[in-house]
């Protein structure tokens, strides 16, 4: 089998820092908040054997060279910078996995462009226009999603996350996967990550672009009944004892009628808001079942 390697791809001026081993069919992987992409360690070794081109990808702002001088953290900024690693790659259709944030973004490049993505997995968040439009339908979901809000605070946010060495984050870890008994080394590789100049700036710049809603390419009059379609086949993945999006809220905001090329919707059991993390073994029998069904392997 083919060993890991660092590699570096590139939107413009901006440079992203990537893993990727194995070859065949392109997947792309986009991590989520607070994480990196060493957060697919235990998912890239097992597609590239499954006869994938496993691709890890540090998304944009997570490290000093993929900071845009305008501060541009928006949906269509984001699938466009996985547009441009396709294009880069010289790969005309790719499968894109993303968890949290890198869901939200894998959404977005399916909105632009649905004819070159094979199949979508999007782990603990759902389809993203929906939520926007929904939330405010599910109390106990408003009530799990304050720091979304709080994250609008200049100044006081970053203070927030940066105070006592990331303690908050170390406290978003523990809050969203409860009875997670997470690695030490594990954690301190994403604090490393956000000490790095203007990260957490740049990070809460992801939730301050989308509460606007108007990076949104598919807001129009944001009717709450309107769909919004995701034209590539998509598996969603949601932790039974998530504490950031709650995995009923996920499955509810995850309709059929949504996603016209076909959507599975699946609940792992004994994982919160990192399943992917958690039960490795169980996820990664998902993902190669379903990336396989969607190739033609």
């Amino acid at each position: 089998m083919t060993s890991q390697k660092a590699i570096t791809l590139c939107n413009g001026a901006l440079k992203f820092s990537a893993i990727e081993q194995g070859s065949g069919p392109v997947v792309l992987l986009l991590h989520g908040f607070p994480d990196t992409l060493e957060t697919w360690s235990e998912q890239i070794a097992v597609l590239a054997d499954a006869g994938y081109r496993a691709i890890a990808v540090a998304t944009r702002g997570y490290e000093p060279e993929s900071q845009p001088e305008d501060d541009d953290y928006s949906s269509a900024a984001l699938a466009g910078d996985v547009v441009a690693w396709m294009d880069e790659l010289e790969c005309q259709s790719a499968h894109i996995i993303g968890h949290d944030w890198g869901a939200s973004i894998a959404y977005a490049a399916a909105m632009a462009v649905p004819e070159r993505i094979l199949s979508l997995t999007t782990m603990s968040v759902p389809h993203a226009g929906r939520f926007l439009a929904e939330i405010h339908k599910y109390p106990k979901q408003l009530r799990m999603s304050w720091y979304i809000l709080f994250f609008q605070t200049p100044a006081l946010a970053e203070f927030a996350v940066k105070r006592k060495d990331f303690a908050f984050l170390r406290w978003l870890w523990r809050t969203w996967s409860p009875g997670w008994d997470f690695e030490e080394q594990d954690f301190e590789r994403v604090v490393q990550t956000f000490r790095r100049a203007n990260v957490v700036e740049s990070a809460l710049g992801y939730y301050r672009a989308a509460v606007g809603l108007d990076s949104l390419p598919w807001r129009g009059s944001y009717d709450a009944e309107e769909a919004w379609p995701i034209n590539v086949p998509t598996l969603g993945i949601t932790g039974k004892n998530e504490g950031c999006i709650a995995a009923d809220v996920f499955t509810a905001m995850m309709r059929e009628d949504d996603f016209p090329k076909g959507l599975k919707v699946v609940e792992v059991p004994d994982a919160g808001h990192f399943p992917h993390r958690e039960r490795p073994e169980f996820v990664n029998a998902l993902l190669v079942d379903w990336l396989d069904h969607h190739t033609g392997h």
